[in-house]
């Protein structure tokens, strides 16, 4: 998948034309870009720290962790894992800064949260939350970590804005390895859905949004839907295959006379779809792809949806069903419920589809470009230093590919959003690591003047 990916990445590299005027006076817009970030650090030590790590994690480096960035930076690695491992500083604040920044950029009233787990594949056993789980990006069961991502995505852009580390059960109830690895004693296990539920509820207020969407790791949860329907959220989320569904739309069997009327039985959606005519589906125009504009044919039904076992009276959802053509004759299906109103528009249904799909994008330009998986510590405090500053690196290449972006508008041969940002993203790195080793210099002769100036 990397190896493709890097393929991909270099084709797209050699075709891209960016402008001059993209890239001048990026290394000042990137001092003044982190300055409301590193603010809440206080000392002069830790806004320092911060700052080269950024530039670290933008810079060209194949590997981005700590090790890695003190050796380009000729710093003192040592002083750079505590700040990262275990220096007590609030990684939240940064995050709700970010929230914050990517709300006023990006916000719309119609936006869209979207939540999605991510596996880093990790070795040994030391490394907080690390075991054999399912890795989503490996598509296997893998020694590991796994975050739950939060993105917003409007028409405008979309960007990582908040993240958890699930911890497992196994890791919650001993006490010796959370002593470690510097879990906060105040921390219990937490369900995914329950992570993401807390990362809604901390930043809704920064981030305008109509809808939540996530992938059928999210939506299969009966419980998830019913918290998300009681926070007065409206969500579309994608269901498993073999989701129990009951077609209301459909004549329930005959009447017997005796006792209640009978229902139409519970089926699994993936046999309810065989049964469709190819008349019911309507073509959907979704976005612009690589080789031309994306049409999906989408069906929806009123349904009762049953997926876990429960004593609670099922509740009235829509079902959602798309197909797509992969080629070679192959169809790909995929299944979401929502508690949208039966007239939703099927326009605005792909729309929110869309939005679920690109967090895959946003997690793939994070670990690409700004080395969201490259970390190499193992407390509770290093692994959310990291992400935060990881996310942060990357929404700066979000605000510099919409700057190119704009530059590039109603020009003849004016370069995609992923050409922008490669191209951004490669022409920074070289730059950054001239200006991080400027600044180290810098550093150091104010070191040996006897007084330091703050950033």
């Amino acid at each position: 998948m990397e190896q493709r990916f890097e393929i991909q990445k270099q084709k797209i590299l050699k075709e891209a034309d960016i402008k001059p005027q993209v890239l001048n006076g990026m290394l000042k817009r990137l001092e003044q870009f982190v300055k409301p970030f590193i603010a809440s650090l206080g000392r002069r030590e830790p806004k320092e720290n911060a700052y080269i790590y950024i530039s670290g994690l933008l810079s060209d480096l194949r590997r981005k962790n700590v090790e890695s960035i003190a050796y380009r930076y000729d710093q003192d690695r040592r002083a750079l894992q505590r700040f990262i491992g275990f220096a007590p500083w609030d990684h939240q604040l940064l995050q709700q800064e970010l929230a914050r920044q990517i709300g006023n950029e990006l916000g719309e009233d119609d936006g869209v949260i979207v939540f999605d787990p991510s596996g880093h594949k990790k070795c040994g056993n030391d490394s907080v939350g690390v075991q054999r789980q399912w890795l989503g990006c490996l598509g296997k069961v893998d020694n590991g970590q796994v975050g739950v991502y939060m993105s917003y995505a409007s028409r405008k852009e979309h960007a990582l804005a908040d993240m958890r580390l699930y911890l497992p059960k196994e890791w919650a109830k001993n006490k010796t390895r959370r002593k470690k690895c510097g879990v906060p004693k105040h921390i219990r296990y937490q369900t995914r859905h329950e992570l993401a539920l807390e990362m809604l509820k901390n930043n809704n207020k920064y981030l305008p949004h109509k809808w939540i969407a996530g992938d059928d790791e999210m939506g299969r949860s009966n419980r998830f839907r019913r918290d998300l329907r009681a926070l007065g959220e409206q969500y579309l989320l994608a269901v498993p295959s073999n989701t129990s569904i009951r077609d209301l739309d459909s004549e329930p069997p005959v009447y017997g006379g005796r006792g209640q009327p009978p229902k139409q039985p519970f089926q699994r959606v993936d046999r309810w779809r065989d049964l469709l005519d190819d008349n019911i589906w309507t073509k959907v125009d979704v976005r612009d792809g690589e080789k031309g504009p994306l049409v999906i044919e989408i069906v929806t039904c009123r349904v009762v949806a049953r997926t876990e076992r429960s004593w609670h009276e099922p509740v009235e959802e829509l079902l959602i069903v798309t197909r797509t053509p992969e080629g070679n004759s192959k169809v790909k299906y995929d299944y979401y419920l929502s508690n949208a109103p039966a007239d939703t528009s099927l326009d605005e249904l792909a729309r929110v589809i869309k939005a679920e799909h690109r967090i895959e994008d946003s997690l793939k330009r994070a670990k690409s470009e700004a080395g969201l998986s490259d970390y190499e510590v193992r407390t509770w405090a290093g692994w959310y230093h990291h992400q935060t500053l990881s996310l942060i690196a990357t929404w700066f290449l979000i605000c510099e590919t919409r700057r190119g972006k704009k530059i590039y508008a109603g020009t003849d041969g004016s370069a995609g959003s992923h050409s922008v940002i490669l191209a951004v993203a490669s022409s920074l790195r070289p730059q950054i690591s001239r200006l991080g080793n400027t600044f180290c210099k810098a550093q150091k002769q104010a070191e040996r003047a006897g007084s330091f100036s703050s950033l």
